[in-house]
């Protein structure tokens, strides 16, 4: 590992432990030149996974756009930051266990529809109304209804 002060190419580690609840494991390193001690950070590198819009189009996945998309539907809703940032990785992790390395825009609007619906029910409306684009009064009372059904 390279040193980030004087740049020598040999180090030791000094301290590991685990990190981010067990996903990668955080190390502590010494430089063996300038015996200055520097944090890195060790994860299973994932093969990148591709979306496939509606449109035909591929890009690659942006957590960061669920994660938008999550914040918006429950924007003045009782939900914590923690709780979106965990919903958003269990539907990576969901996305990185399916064999496939691509994955259709609209897999990953029912997997957050899915989670919304457990969370909160104001917000899973909020995102369906976009997702689904409700066109009238009569869809948006459709999934309403299917949601009391449900209870």
């Amino acid at each position: 590992m390279k040193c980030p002060y004087c740049g020598y190419l040999e180090s030791k580690v000094v301290d590991s432990r685990p990190a981010d609840e067990g996903s990668s494991i955080r190390r502590r390193r010494e430089c063996l030149s300038c015996h200055k001690r520097f944090t890195t950070y060790e994860t299973v590198e994932s093969l990148p996974l591709m979306v496939v819009k509606k449109d035909g189009s591929r890009q690659s996945f942006d957590r960061n756009k669920v994660l938008g998309g999550l914040i918006r539907a429950c924007e003045k809703r009782p939900v914590s930051y923690q709780t979106l940032e965990n919903t958003v990785m269990e539907i990576e992790q969901a996305l990185q266990n399916q064999m496939d390395r691509e994955v259709s825009s609209a897999q990953i609007g029912e997997l957050v529809m899915e989670r919304l619906k457990k969370l909160d029910e104001v917000a899973y409306v909020r995102f369906a109304s976009v997702y689904r684009q409700f066109k009238d009064i009569n869809t948006f009372m459709t999934e309403l209804n299917k949601l009391l059904e449900d209870k």
